[in-house]
Order: structure tokens, then sequence, then C-alpha cells
């Protein structure tokens, strides 16, 4: 298949396509015509490397699984070099994990300290004046003359 067919099927382009051949994962196989080929195995390749990239993995780090292919093996990560990159990865999501975890722990502790001194600040609730000393009404209820001195 030509690189406009390969790109179509991987879900990617063929810009995407060149830069990998370029660094190598890849291979550049052309015909007569100049035109680059690729078969089902190269399809299988992209498969792997868009899959790793999903997961976060660099493009350099699916190099491994890459070449585990290209030696026969029916995954790319049953090969010593792959497991060490899995290896990696895991260790270095615990890390973030990690960080994560202590980052809620801190932003937690925070707004119970936030809540707490928002609430000792706040003013006392007003009062409904259904409530409040009947002092008030009777000033409303006296007339103008009630203030007269007799």
């Amino acid at each position: 298949m030509r690189i406009g067919e390969l790109a179509r099927k991987a879900g990617t382009t063929t810009r995407t396509l060149r830069y990998y051949e370029a660094r190598g994962l890849l291979p550049a196989r052309r015909g007569e015509n100049g035109y680059r080929r690729y078969d089902e195995e190269d399809l299988r390749l992209l498969h792997q490397i868009r899959l790793l990239q999903d997961f976060g993995f660099e493009l350099e780090e699916t190099r491994p699984f890459v070449d585990c292919l290209r030696a026969g093996h029916p995954s790319g990560d049953s090969c010593p070099a792959s497991l060490d990159v899995y290896r990696r990865k895991l260790d270095e999501l615990d890390a973030v994990i990690e960080r994560l975890r202590q980052v809620r722990e801190q932003m937690g502790a925070q707004l119970a300290r936030a809540e707490l001194e928002a609430s000792a600040q706040q003013p006392p609730a007003p009062r409904c004046e259904l409530t409040q000393a009947p002092s008030g009404r009777r000033e409303q209820e006296r007339g103008p003359d009630d203030d007269a001195v007799e």
C-alpha cells in the first residue's frame, strides 16, 4: 500500500509517517517507481506506536516495542527492552500519583483552614424582624405628639 492509504488506515497523516521514517521507526521501502511501499506489518507497527503514545509514551520510548515486533515477536512488549520501558513508565506514574496525593492532601488542609477562618470572620447572621425586640415596633406605632413634653 502507498503512504496515503497507510495513513488513512492508521488514523494519522502522511507527514507523521514521513517523520517516523526519518526517525527510523518505520521502514523506508520504495517501489521501482520511487513511491514508498508499506504492508500490514507496517500498519501493525503504527498501531503499537499510537497505542503507546496514547498511554503517554514519548516517541523514542516506543522504539524497543517496534524493534521487538520487527524481530518477529507476536507482540511488541514481550522483549526485555520493552519490559524495561514499562517498568520505568510505571515508576514515573507512581511518582506522579504520589505527588498528586500530596497536593490533594495539602489542598484539603488549606480548604479546611480557609473555611475555619471564613466562618470566624463572618458577621452574625441578620435577625428576623419577627424575633427583634418589640421596641422597634412601638416606635413606629407612636404618634408625633408622643415625644412632646407636657
